[in-house]
Order: C-alpha cells, then structure tokens, then sequence
C-alpha cells in the first residue's frame, strides 16, 4: 500500500495542564514510510504529544491534521500501543482476542462480526508470526510477544499510523531486535511510526527522524542531523545520571 501522500502536519501545538504548561512550539510534517523517535528528558512532553495525537486529550492550542484534515476525523487510521507492562498482570485475556479489538473502531452499532473482520484478525496474527500463541493469555507473555500482539491489534484496525509509548523498555536484546525488525517492516509496507524513545545509541539505527522536545520543540529532522546537533546533545545529556556538570 503506498500511504506516501499521507502526511501528518502539526502546527504550533501547545498543551497545558492547568497552568502548567506540558508542550509548546510543536510544528513539524512527517509521513507514511517515516519512523519518528521522540526524544527528551522526563517531563519533557513526550507522553502528552502521544496523547494529543492518539485523541486521548483534546487540543487545546494548534493544529494536528492528517491527510489535511483534523486528525480527529480519521480516529480509526491511528492506532495507540500502550507499554505492554501496563497491561499484563491485570489482564487475562487470549492474544486472538486482543488482536481482534482492533476491528472494533469498524464493526458498527450491531457490534457483530463479519467475516471480513475475521479475516482481518487472522491476517494480522499471521503477519505479526503470533499464530502459535494466539489461544494464550496475554499475562503469560514476554514483553516481546505482548509488543507484537499490540502491533497485530494496530494492523487489525488497518491503522496507518502507530504511536509507541518506550516501546524498546524492558525488552531483552533479542525482543529488541525482533522489534526493531518489526517497525522497519511496517514502515517499509507504509506505515508512519511514531515512538517515545530514551535510548539515545539506538536512535539513528532504528529510526528515520527525531523530534526533541523540553516541554517545547528543540529540534526536529532527519535522525543523523537531529542527534549531530549541539544544542539537542546538551538537552538530552543533561538529563543523564552520568553528567553532573550542569549548573542548575
């Protein structure tokens, strides 16, 4: 499928909780095909910019169009993974039916499924190589096998759009790599890729682009460009245990 025309344009995006602010500044355009890590200290917005676009707040300040239109018009096209940790002691509940959740943005007010949303959730538990697992429980999972289950979800409701909250955290290196495989997969088939990421190493390997934020844009940009910058060193090292230099 080629998504390469839809495009995610923000334009002075600005979020604040009270009257603390969370974001300010945010303008940028991105699209299918790209992978957007999103970087910045604790606090820095990350989560409240995965909120914003996943319509789980409502702008305040702004716009966020997708496909030139306001993002909230094309709420099934998008889809949220949440960290998997978040989800699996409380939830006993087998992996075909996770990934079936994701038909439900289309499956209309008589809530029955079709044979085509079947078809889809079959299709997407076999993409995602879940087909051995799919009458476990998602709590009897690895991290690794729980990421790939919500990505079956986000490909069950045929989103375009994935927004990944520290997807990499608390994955063992061969999770992490699976992963990674995973998203630039899913870029290549026309997806846009959009996670909060913090390690910083990894940044340029995985991902195509890099958004820095502190609780306003500091740069934004082809990942190699973003992470060379000076100023964008001195917002994400700062924040690191090991760099005590800094004045406060």
């Amino acid at each position: 499928m080629s998504h390469d025309h839809h495009q995610l344009d923000l334009a002075n995006v600005r979020y604040k909780y009270g009257n603390k602010k969370a974001l300010s500044d945010v303008s940028l355009s991105t699209h299918c095909g790209q992978r957007l890590a999103l970087l910045g200290p604790n606090g820095a917005g990350k989560t409240t910019l995965i909120r914003l676009l996943a319509g789980l707040l409502d702008p305040q300040d702004g716009t966020l169009n997708w496909r030139e239109q306001p993002l909230a018009t094309f709420r099934k096209e998008i889809a949220y993974l949440p960290q998997a940790d978040h989800h699996q002691r409380h939830f006993p509940i087998r992996v075909r039916d996770v990934v079936a959740m994701g038909r439900f943005p289309h499956i209309g007010n008589l809530k029955r499924f079709k044979k085509i949303d079947k078809e889809k959730t079959e299709e997407a538990i076999a993409t995602m190589n879940l087909g051995d697992i799919a009458d476990r429980q998602i709590d009897q999972l690895s991290g690794g096998q729980q990421q790939r289950t919500f990505i079956a979800r986000a490909l069950a409701q045929e989103a375009h759009v994935l927004l990944l909250d520290e997807p990499f955290n608390g994955l063992d290196i061969e999770s992490r790599c699976h992963l990674s495989d995973s998203l630039f997969d899913l870029s290549k088939s026309g997806h846009l890729i959009i996670a909060s990421h913090h390690q910083l190493e990894s940044v340029t390997e995985i991902f195509t682009h890099a958004l820095v934020l502190d609780q306003k844009q500091i740069a934004f940009g082809p990942a190699p460009e973003v992470m060379a910058s000076d100023v964008v060193k001195h917002t994400l090292h700062s924040c690191h245990p090991h760099h005590h230099d800094r004045t406060l």
